[in-house]
């Protein structure tokens, strides 16, 4: 059972996000946060928060600015990027967590770009261990060789230029996700090979420190059709995380009796008696569900570590 609480988290620059928080009955084995993926309403996690919370966590769930509750009155100008979901919001959720009462652990599970926005938080080194599931940050290169060319009109052609005539993202009325503000669109539209080159010169080595001073445990997954977050785009986005233990995982949809599960399957409650089940092992004790399904992760690619120099 779980007591669920509408929530205010105010980041450093006054901007106002909206979350709820959702409460153990029990003492907490601890805090969770949930990052979201691009463009999706934090409202698609709720029923994996709710489990959650039902098997002993305290959640946060919460929306980016921009996007679901935490949407301005008008997108068109209200000057959003990508990266202020890491250095902005995700820092004042992890904050908020902070300030709740208890000593336990903060843990982090994020989806998508969810995932990688962790080292983007001055914050982040108060998280003690993070499961991410298809965690990337939308490279075209790294897509999925069979729709790379298709993913790559879709995203990185159609996208800015529809951004372009909106002054927003229309996600919503093409069927695409969520609206994106479109400093966001265009951050991912125009992503290249190593992300902090969409940082300003003077600004790069900072945040590659940032990155750096994330000593969580990481517990990477992702599922072999799964077009976004590919093995190669999980070993990119965990070659950031230098002071960082890493796991990568790659689970297929036949594991779970199915025959696909995608980029976003994994957060559908048909999953609560399974997937979600052998979360709990990550979250609670720091133990690695899928032992047998272990790849080699970024530490171990010199190709990536080199193209991050």
């Amino acid at each position: 059972m779980s007591h669920i609480q509408s929530v205010e988290i105010i980041c450093i620059d006054g901007t106002r996000l909206a979350g709820d928080l959702w409460l153990s009955h029990s003492a907490a084995l601890g805090r969770v946060i949930i990052n979201p993926a691009t463009g999706v309403a934090a409202r698609y996690y709720h029923r994996y928060a709710a489990f959650l919370a039902g098997h002993g966590f305290d959640v946060l769930t919460y929306d980016y600015r921009g996007i679901g509750r935490s949407r301005p009155s008008k997108l068109r100008g209200c000057g959003y990027r990508w990266r202020d979901w890491g250095e902005l919001d995700f820092d004042a959720a992890l904050r908020f967590m902070e300030g709740k009462e208890g000593n336990n652990p903060i843990l982090v599970v994020g989806h998508s770009i969810g995932g990688f926005l962790i080292g983007l938080a001055k914050s982040a080194p108060l998280v003690e261990r993070a499961l991410t599931v298809g965690a990337q940050y939308a490279w075209w290169g790294d897509y999925a060789s069979k729709r790379r060319r298709a993913l790559f009109w879709k995203w990185h052609v159609m996208m800015p230029i529809i951004t372009a005539g909106f002054g927003y993202f229309p996600g919503k009325r093409l069927g695409w996700l969520e609206d994106l503000p479109a400093g966001v669109a265009y951050e991912w539209s125009f992503r290249g090979p190593r992300f902090e080159t969409s940082h300003p010169r003077r600004d790069r080595q900072e945040v590659m420190q940032r990155f750096a001073s994330v000593k969580a445990e990481i517990l990477a997954l992702t599922v072999s059709d799964d077009e976004l977050g590919t093995p190669d785009a999980v070993r990119r986005t965990l070659a950031y995380f230098s002071g960082s233990r890493k796991t990568t995982v790659m689970l297929e949809p036949a594991d779970y009796g199915r025959a696909s599960i995608g980029h976003f399957g994994l957060f559908h409650d048909s999953h609560a008696s399974g997937f979600w089940l052998d979360t709990l092992l990550w979250l609670r004790d720091g133990r690695n569900p899928w032992p047998d399904r272990v790849f080699a992760n970024g530490s171990e690619k010199s190709s990536f570590t080199k193209e991050l120099r």
